[in-house]
Parts: C-alpha cells; sequence; structure tokens
C-alpha cells in the first residue's frame, strides 16, 4: 500500500499538465499557424436571448456563456441548473399560446463533463483558411447534452463561435453582465407574456422603446450574434458570430508596437541602470574617505573638487557657445577719439 502511494507521488504530477491541456480552453493564449491571439477581454458570463414562435407556443431561449472558464453560480436560474463546470448554457421557458401552461428546463451546450472530468475538445480554425479574405477564428466547444422534446432522446450538444474581425468592435458592445441578468430576464418574460396574449403584433413598438431587440430577441447592434441552434450531424449546435477587434490576426502585434513602453522601456532601464550606478559610486567613494583619509563636507564625495567647480564650469562652456555663435565681430580694436 505504502508502495502505490508513493508511486502516485511521482506519477500523479507527471499527469496533470496532460489532464489540464486536454480539459482547458486558454482564450489568453491562442497559438493558430503561427499567429497569437487573445480573447480574455471577452471573458466573464454573457448571456443573449432568442425567441421562436410557432403554432402551439412561444419559446425563449436564454444562452448563458463565458468562454474563458465554467459558469459555476451562473449556471443556476431559479429552479434551473444545468451544471457548474459548463461554458455555455442554455435555459428555455416554452409559454403555449392557447393556454397558461408553461414549461421551463436546462440543457448544457458546452464545457467539462459534470464534477470536472472530461473533455470540451476545443477546436480552433483561421477564418483565412474557409475564405482567404476573411480574419477571425472559429471555435468548436462541445461537452454538453440536449433532450429532445419529441423523441425524449439525448443529443450530444456543441457551439460553434466565430469570432469575427472587427476593428472598431471590443466585442462587448450591447453584451448584458451577469448584474443585470435577472432583471433583463424578467422583462423578458412580461413581454412574452404580452406576446401570447396579444398575437396581433402590435407589441412590437413597446418593445423598441426598452431597446433595440427584435421580436426574435436579436440586436443588430450587439456584438455577439445568434445564428441558429439546430441538428446537425446528430449533433446540435449553437452557432454564434462574435466579431471583435480581439480576433484580427495583427492586433497583438500592433498594440505591442503602439505601446509606450515598447518604446521608451530600453531607455527606462537604462536611465535606472546608471542612476545605480552613479549611486553606488558616491556611497562608496565617500565611504572610503571617510575610513581613509578621515574627510568631512564636501570632502567625502570622490571627486569633490570637480563637483563644486561644476557650476562655474558650466558657465564657462555656455559662455564659449556663445561666443562661438556670435562670432569674432567686425571691430577688431579701438577706434582713435
Amino acid at each position: 500500500m505504502r508502495i502505490l502511494s508513493q508511486a502516485a507521488i511521482f506519477i500523479l504530477p507527471s499527469l496533470l499538465p496532460s489532464l489540464a491541456a486536454g480539459s482547458g480552453f486558454d482564450c489568453k493564449h491562442i497559438v493558430v499557424d503561427g499567429i497569437k491571439f487573445d480573447l480574455s477581454r471577452l471573458g466573464g458570463v454573457h448571456e443573449l436571448y432568442h425567441v421562436e414562435t410557432n403554432e402551439d407556443a412561444v419559446v425563449n431561449t436564454t444562452y448563458v456563456m463565458n468562454i474563458c472558464n465554467i459558469l459555476k453560480g451562473d449556471a443556476h436560474r431559479g429552479d434551473l441548473s444545468c451544471g457548474t463546470s459548463k461554458n455555455i448554457c442554455g435555459f428555455r421557458h416554452a409559454t403555449a399560446r392557447d393556454e397558461k401552461e408553461s414549461e421551463s428546463y436546462a440543457f448544457p451546450i458546452a464545457g467539462l463533463d459534470p464534477l470536472g472530468h472530461g473533455s470540451k475538445d476545443p477546436e480552433i480554425t483561421r477564418l483565412k483558411k474557409l475564405d482567404a479574405e476573411r480574419q477571425g477564428l472559429l471555435v468548436k466547444l462541445s461537452g454538453g447534452e440536449y433532450l429532445e422534446d419529441h423523441e425524449k432522446k439525448k443529443k450530444d450538444t456543441a457551439a460553434l463561435i466565430e469570432f469575427q474581425c472587427d476593428p472598431d468592435k471590443s466585442g462587448l458592445e450591447g453584451l448584458e453582465d451577469s448584474e443585470t441578468s435577472d432583471a433583463a430576464a424578467n422583462r423578458r418574460r412580461s413581454q412574452l407574456e404580452a406576446t401570447s396574449d396579444d398575437n396581433t403584433g402590435d407589441d412590437k413598438d413597446g418593445d423598441d422603446k426598452d431597446g433595440d431587440d427584435h421580436d426574435d430577441g436579436s440586436n443588430p447592434s450587439r456584438s455577439l450574434q445568434f445564428k441558429s441552434f439546430k441538428l446537425v450531424d446528430d449533433t446540435y449546435i449553437l452557432r454564434l458570430d462574435w466579431k471583435t477587434r480581439y480576433a484580427c490576426d495583427d492586433y497583438l502585434k500592433n498594440r505591442k508596437d503602439d505601446s509606450p513602453s515598447g518604446h521608451w522601456g530600453f531607455f527606462t532601464w537604462l536611465i535606472i541602470i546608471l542612476f545605480l550606478c552613479t549611486a553606488a559610486y558616491l556611497i562608496f567613494g565617500s565611504w572610503l574617505n571617510y575610513n581613509r583619509y578621515g574627510a568631512r563636507g564636501w570632502d567625502l564625495l570622490p571627486h569633490g573638487d570637480t563637483i563644486r567647480d561644476i557650476p562655474y564650469i558650466f558657465q564657462d562652456w555656455i559662455r564659449r557657445v556663445i561666443n562661438t555663435v556670435q562670432g569674432p565681430g567686425s571691430r577688431g580694436g579701438y577706434s582713435a577719439v
């Protein structure tokens, strides 16, 4: 038993790096085709919603996501939960049109398996490979499941996020943070109830007063856009478009070149080193003069006479410069009176 425990001590540390690499998606350090990307500015909990209307019900689905970390407590919405180890979750509320009945359920879309095991199998592709005129990244994250209503059968789910290069957008335009998500959810429920009671579309103007949201929950000014959630090859795929400057190929390079610290870093260190060397020379020289010659005052400083004469030396140097610039003048001696 002791042998097994000692062996585990040596084996586990070697396995941890591979486990972390297999189960994680480091959005801060992304390297594709030799180009580095940093999507960490898009981290944090964000949400967007989509409304589908059919003959039987109005279905409102809220997608909660954090591409850089797991959702933790944000994976819970009231009585609904899809697992705290997920990165993307969907919360669906279906309200019947002919009856006052509603159904709500949650489903994970991407992330680790329960208790943090398994992998979300990230797949990253540059958009330039798909279209030579486009810049950005295509990221696929797996690890969820969806229960079909008609078959009551679980299907795998995944998220396909297309990070599109847009130098004018940070990627956070129009996104709601987690602090306002509950209030936003309550407002949407009120809008859905009004829509289900009145199918004439007269409430559209009222919805637009609260923002630019359309009847389906879309917002053209928002950087993150919902595209679809449908079954593709026996897997439900959530497709999202995310416009951001952080997906541009040359963003990190230009930011480094334009940074003031990139130009002045060397000179700053040079000044610091010269200052430290000068201070060390003065301190050591003063200590040496005190112990060897018993010097006091200005005599402590090495080359004290020269330091005292600096103002006069500088004054003479200024006078010579002025004389050189002005020249000797046109008069070469005394004139007769």
